[in-house]
């Protein structure tokens, strides 16, 4: 009878484990650079400094073997999307932080206020804001090019933000060489996967699966590198919990204010609504794959770059949480089209969430 009860639970748990295990890694990066710092430090056991660089390298490298080629073209011709996307991404998101820094910057302290800056600057993310946009029965195509777009603007926009925001004190690169750093990182990689992606999209195709974790085993290395760093040089020992508390309620109001903001522009504009999802879905997301990587080019050697992405590292969550919420309402809208999933190109307005 006693096995009969538990059973259930265990089994609740072990599904609950496996859906969030990328963030229980997370946090268990962070739990073991606290308890450990030597293990993940610049120069400690691991020597993760080395190990990084090779696996960004190859995250990216993935990331352009799986863009279609041909969903970008498709996606090409919706220019208001475009247009909404990217002012979100590198225009809404850092008059937000000079508006949020001027109301309550005082309240931070100055390295949490530096990831914030960061924060605002990053590119959108690829991944999730297409499956994302799918699960809503938005524009696909679209969703793929303004993603894609957004992180190659992003190796140039970027650092270039983070300069005007927050100064060069806590860069580590003057621009130009950051920019060149990151185009080496990000872009040769991801142009080297277009490239070979006729070779090897059957190889990619079967173990799409597979290779899909390797970019989160590449973060949370990079989370226990950043981590590391931060502990050693006094992290936990000069802040509490409550930098966490602020982190993520700043990453809090930054998500909402920009789903609020962008729907509403969308709508403003008079898109159709599989635009709209599309718009929304990638201008209001913010990337951990090529974030906590920049981090480390851009802050290498700033003692405090585990403060620094703690804002991006609760935002993705968050927007997780909120955006897959707002996909199943979209979803769920009465009129939905069947060809919705390939973009909506009749461009015919349907219910809206």
């Amino acid at each position: 009878m006693t096995q009969a009860r538990t059973t259930p639970t265990g089994v609740r748990l072990r599904s609950w484990i496996r859906k969030e295990g990328f963030l229980l890694a997370l946090v268990g990066a962070v739990a073991l650079a606290s308890a450990w710092p030597d293990l993940g430090r610049s120069g400690g056991l691991l020597r993760l400094e080395t190990v990084s660089n090779w696996g960004v390298a190859l995250v990216f490298f993935l990331t352009g073997l799986g863009l279609s080629t041909a969903a970008l073209r498709d996606g090409a011709l919706k220019w208001r999307v475009h247009l909404l996307v990217q002012l979100s991404t590198y225009a809404l998101f850092p008059l937000l932080w000079w508006g949020f820094t001027a109301l309550l910057g005082r309240w931070l302290p100055p390295d949490l206020a530096l990831g914030f800056a960061y924060l605002c600057a990053l590119p959108s993310t690829i991944s999730s804001s297409v499956a994302l946009t799918v699960l809503a029965k938005g524009n696909v195509p679209a969703a793929i090019f303004n993603a894609s777009a957004s992180s190659l603007l992003g190796i140039v926009l970027t650092p270039l933000l983070v300069t005007l925001m927050a100064g060069t004190s806590g860069a580590t690169l003057p621009l130009g060489e950051a920019v060149w750093k990151l185009t080496q990182l990000l872009l040769l990689p991801l142009v080297a996967g277009q490239l070979l992606r006729p070779l090897l999209l059957g190889f990619h195709t079967r173990h799409k699966a597979r290779l899909s974790l390797v970019d989160r085993w590449v973060i949370i290395l990079l989370v226990l590198s950043a981590f590391s760093d931060s502990v050693a040089s006094g992290l936990w020992r000069d802040h509490g919990a409550e930098l966490l508390i602020k982190a993520a309620v700043g990453a809090a109001l930054f998500l909402g204010v920009v789903v609020v903001l962008s729907r509403a522009a969308a709508r403003a504009m008079g898109m159709p609504v599989e635009d709209e999802i599309a718009a929304v879905f990638c201008g209001s997301k913010k990337t951990l794959a090529s974030g906590v990587p920049m981090a480390k080019l851009l802050f290498g050697t700033h003692p405090a770059v585990g403060v620094i992405v703690l804002p991006i590292m609760f935002y993705h969550q968050l927007q997780l949480i909120l955006c897959s919420w707002l996909a199943q309402r979209y979803a769920a809208r009465p009129d939905v089209r069947d060809d919705v999933r390939d973009g909506g190109r009749d461009g015919a307005p349907s219910a809206r969430a």
